[in-house]
């Protein structure tokens, strides 16, 4: 595997050489890093487990952006057999990824309701993009190569560029939607892919749509574009981030959730303050 150390799009790079780089930080990584760095470099060195969660999140993808690995669809209700879990293991040696019948005629669903939808249909309409495309770019301040896996890359034309992203989700209702943002740091991912896409002059004032959309039937889907100060707070713990691993490169230490050298001085939550205080003190 060849580290990518110049700056550029590049079109034909597989899903696991983009992520098999090291010598450069993901926005997945840079969420982590806030988390704690050591949790960061840990999952650096030891390849996660594959999660069910993630194989019918890239079911779907795979149906909607076109593509992916290959489906392979198991004739099971469950993963409890024997007979279904060597399947599955077959299809992920292969590169694959295995779904159960049920699964995969609800991922063929949502991939049709997208199709329907007046805004994701035309944001991955079939010849107007590229899917899967991989910036990679140098951070000025830092120095640092930064790098970034847009789900679909418009051709280009005339206008303003429009990249969206693919979720999938438990519940599209704008509220659940804020609480995953906040969650799962959605909009630091957006200010990260807006950086990218200016960086590499793929335009100058892009946006960033995220498009949710529910596992669950009818599938209901609602297309989000977040409001500047939502990506303002993800620009500022990029920023955070990137320090902190130049900072955690230079010196070779990856601490914890909180400084390594004293104790940690804590508190009880609002909360529970408020509860306590009136009985106890």
């Amino acid at each position: 595997m060849t580290e990518i150390v110049e700056p550029g799009l590049y079109p034909d790079l597989s899903a696991e050489e983009y992520h098999a780089q090291r010598t450069s930080l993901s926005s997945t990584g840079a969420r982590r890093i806030l988390q704690a760095p050591a949790l960061f470099r840990y999952e650096q060195d030891h390849q996660q487990p594959r999660k069910d969660t993630f194989d019918f999140g890239t079911a779907a993808h795979r149906l909607v952006l076109g593509d992916g690995p290959e489906l392979v669809v198991v004739e099971a209700a469950d993963w409890r057999t024997k007979a279904a879990r060597e399947e599955r293991e077959l299809a992920a040696l292969a590169g694959g990824v295995a779904l159960l019948a049920a699964d995969f005629e609800r991922v063929t669903d949502m991939a049709d309701a997208i199709r329907r939808h007046p805004i994701a249909s035309a944001l991955f309409a079939p010849g107007s993009g590229r899917p899967e495309q991989s910036l990679f770019w140098r951070d000025e301040p830092t120095g640092i190569m930064r790098r970034a896996r847009v789900d679909w890359l418009p051709n280009p034309r005339d206008g303003r560029l429009i990249v969206p992203d693919y979720k999938t989700t438990v519940s599209a209702h704008p509220e659940a939607i804020a609480r995953s943002v906040d969650t799962y740091g959605y909009h630091q991912q957006a200010a990260w892919y807006l950086d990218g896409i200016k960086a590499l002059d793929l335009d100058e004032k892009p946006a960033f749509l995220l498009v949710f959309q529910e596992k669950t039937a009818p599938y209901l889907i609602t297309v989000v574009e977040l409001d500047v100060v939502t990506l303002r707070i993800g620009a500022a713990k990029n920023r955070r981030a990137l320090d902190t691993y130049r900072k955690c490169v230079e010196s070779g230490h990856w601490p914890g959730y909180v400084p390594d050298h004293e104790p940690h001085y804590l508190s009880l939550p609002p909360w529970a303050t408020n509860r306590d205080t009136e009985e106890y003190l």
